[in-house]
């Protein structure tokens, strides 16, 4: 039997410590995933509990001594290797995390852990019951912990460097700023010409679709996209999202409205293009930290394109509209795919992220980014936060929410973890996806020609082979420039949104 060198045991130590970490990680997730669908409201205080619990214990384990130590004797190891190599990429991407975990205490995690969970079961109260009072003591500590958090990384420029860092490594809030005032810039001309004209009809859409029928449209489609059933699942939940226990369970969620047909198709498309990353990441990188999205923004780059530039697109619905046609018959049986096509497709300044169009969403989410910053900095206090949410969205989009539902309690980020750093990575993702798609369809132009045919092999292999497999091994900058040949720009997405929208609305 071969005897292992000493490098190669403690490469192998420093391996087993790390599944061992993120075993105690997924079995946290596993919990939030069942406080998300199934558990029963009283489960709430003790669920709070325990995920405090394991993720004190996964953060002790991975800042333990042991760890530093072996990063340690395995640099010169690591710089022996190309650093593309997969052993000198784990140990660069752990070292990362490991120098930042080392700087939170595992204290203050399961503090935060604890509180997270319980005000997540709040907000699930206050939502439907329109009280933000419920919610603000919660979020008011919330601010407080996003504030701590920070302090534990001094030297930054913005108190929400450290914050977006942890979710888009590389971005600050300075070039997060100037890249969305640039974007801001170009869409709202854009966006008041088409909201001039008159309202798309869309009352093909808001016609009573049974959940059940809904639900197995949905999940016919991403079978046709690539996502493994045998390593996933779907189920309900308040608000969409996608998790992963493992490179062989990667569940998503979804939400039903049986009067409006978009809300549960385009959330099992979007939350079905983040499963897509995660089932694609390369299978020896299990149990690592380099079997995760990259980042926030590649992550929801992935979402956005099958959601959107395939889901939302023409030759998408040539392939799947007579087959939607056959699940609702009494529905759309009549109704035309250039009707269907532009009622998805309608431009509209609206006050829900989730449901937002193509057009305006990006300014949903620069709302909600600017008001993280002014929290985090102290400028607007928590309990002003609605009446701010008001005044930023009469200013952008000239409406005002008449519910707190329909306004600041809405979106589950602030209630579901921090406050900074939650929601950049949409518009950045939106950016990328266009950025990705482009280079897609210059290598194989004829990918249009098959979505129309219902095949999407070729657009779902170029994308395992550019950016799914790699995981973490690279970061998001150097995926961009590596799968599309240059850095992140606002260039395709303008090109793709100016072309769609031009032709939709004659401009």
């Amino acid at each position: 039997m071969q005897t292992l060198s000493k490098t190669e045991q403690k490469f192998t130590e420093l391996k087993t410590r790390l599944v061992e970490v993120n075993d105690l990680s997924a079995a946290a997730s596993l919990l939030q995933w069942d406080q998300s669908t199934y558990m029963p409201v009283g489960g709430g205080p003790a669920r709070a509990r325990q995920m405090a619990t394991l993720q004190q214990l996964a953060h002790e384990k991975f800042i333990a001594p042991q760890i530093g130590q072996l990063l340690a004797d395995l640099g010169d190891y690591e710089a022996s290797l190309p650093v593309d190599d997969d052993a000198a990429s784990l140990l660069r991407v752990t070292r990362h995390d490991y120098q930042e975990a080392c700087q939170i205490p595992a204290q203050f995690m399961a503090r935060l852990s604890n509180h997270v969970a319980t005000t997540y079961e709040v907000w699930t109260r206050a939502r439907p019951a329109n009280d933000f009072t419920l919610v603000q003591p919660y979020l008011e500590k919330t601010l407080a912990f996003s504030q701590e958090m920070a302090q534990f990384f001094p030297g930054y420029e913005h108190i929400a460097d450290p914050l977006i860092g942890f979710a888009d490594y590389g971005m600050k809030t300075s070039t997060t700023r100037a890249l969305f005032a640039e974007l801001r810039n170009q869409l709202v001309p854009l966006v008041q010409q088409v909201t001039s004209q008159p309202l798309t009809d869309r009352s093909c859409l808001q016609q009573y679709f049974p959940e059940a029928d809904q639900l197995a449209f949905g999940l016919a489609v991403i079978r046709e996209f690539g996502y493994d059933f045998t390593r996933g699942r779907q189920d309900k939940t308040h608000h969409p999202f996608m998790t992963k226990f493992s490179l062989g369970d990667v569940r998503i969620t979804t939400r039903v409205r049986e009067h409006d047909l978009t809300e549960a198709v385009f959330s099992t498309l979007h939350e079905a293009g983040h499963a897509l990353y995660e089932q694609g990441i390369n299978p020896s990188y299990e149990g690592t930290p380099l079997a995760s999205g990259t980042s926030a923004g590649v992550h929801e780059s992935q979402s956005r394109l099958w959601e959107n530039l395939v889901g939302r697109s023409r030759e998408f619905w040539q392939f799947f509209y007579p087959r939607l046609q056959q699940c609702f018959p009494g529905q759309l049986g009549a109704v035309e795919l250039e009707t269907f096509y532009r009622a998805i497709n309608r431009v509209e300044r609206s006050l829900i992220r989730t449901d937002a169009d193509e057009l305006t969403y990006n300014l949903h989410v620069m709302i909600r980014f600017e008001l993280e910053l002014a929290l985090l900095e102290g400028k607007l206090a928590v309990k002003d936060l609605p009446e701010a949410w008001n005044e930023a969205y009469r200013a952008n989009l000239g409406l005002v929410p008449t519910t707190l539902s329909e306004g600041v309690l809405q979106d589950v980020h602030w209630h579901g973890g921090t406050i900074g750093g939650a929601f950049q990575g949409y518009t950045l993702g939106n950016l990328m996806s266009a950025q990705f798609y482009e280079a897609a369809q210059f290598a194989y132009p004829e990918i249009p020609a098959e979505m129309s045919q219902g095949r999407f092999d070729r657009l779902h292999g170029w994308l395992r082979q550019h950016i799914y497999q790699h995981g973490r091994k690279y970061n998001a900058a150097e995926v961009v420039e590596q799968a599309t040949g240059q850095p992140l720009t606002i260039q395709p997405y303008l090109r793709y949104i100016r072309r769609k929208y031009g032709e939709l609305y004659d401009l």
